[in-house]
């Protein structure tokens, strides 16, 4: 795909086009990723690297189950010193995305989480997973305990350190109100972050369930067809 295809997705995605999440990258200070700003900020050798990601996933996890229905594109993280998308942003941001400003879910056990994109950059491109569901290998022992890592390897990279709340959350944000992991959508999932540490022996995962974005807790050893993960490889 042509580098100009990323930057136009990006520049047409809820970043812009969704008003409340517009309105919230303002109040967080960040400047709104339109195509003019995305042309100015980002080289051409990122948006190469970008699609070569985009490409090695997407052949790496193409036998994956649901590996057909999977949408791997670029993904803008922001700065996490400015909009930190581990956990609940503000009920207005999801005033457009949801229909309603409401109030994220977030299990009152989790931590701050890990930061798989360091704060410093506006904004940092990232390969994954921005369609509405990824695709499935497991439960979170299975992925994590996985005898065949190299399952998991794209680029020399274990992409399994970057399947963190904060990619999720950020990729919430990008859909606008074409939420992933949603039941809205007609087949609901939720997103698993083998990334994450276990609290207390349970996984961390995020979905969209009865117009609320949750982050919750669940059991580790659950491998049900709904349980999902999204690759991703980031763009330096």
């Amino acid at each position: 795909m042509p580098a100009s295809a990323h930057l136009e997705a990006l520049a047409q995605s809820g970043w812009n086009t969704c008003p409340s999440v517009r309105e919230g990258l303002i109040q967080a200070g960040l400047p709104a990723p339109t195509a003019e700003y995305l042309h100015s900020t980002f080289s051409a050798a990122h948006w190469k690297q970008a699609d070569q990601a985009i490409a090695a996933l997407r052949q790496h996890f193409q036998h994956a189950r649901f590996g057909d229905e999977a949408v791997f594109g670029a993904l803008l993280v922001p700065d996490p010193a400015k909009l930190d998308t581990r956990g609940a942003m503000t009920p207005a941001i999801r005033q457009d995305q949801l229909g309603a400003a409401s109030e994220d879910v977030v299990d009152k056990k989790l931590a701050a989480g890990r930061l798989a994109v360091q704060a410093g950059s506006d904004w940092t491109l990232v390969a994954t997973i921005t369609g509405p569901a990824g695709v499935h290998f497991g439960s979170y022992h299975e992925i994590r305990n996985d005898p065949s890592p190299q399952r998991y390897v794209v680029d020399g990279i274990d992409t399994r350190e970057l399947m963190v709340r904060q990619i999720w959350g950020a990729r919430v944000l990008q859909s606008g109100a074409r939420l992933p992991d949603c039941e809205a959508g007609g087949g609901w999932t939720f997103t698993l972050f083998p990334g994450e540490d276990l609290v207390a022996g349970r996984a961390v995962s995020g979905t969209v369930l009865y117009s609320k974005v949750r982050f919750r807790l669940g059991s580790a050893d659950r491998g049900i067809a709904v349980v999902r993960i999204c690759p991703a490889l980031l763009i330096k």
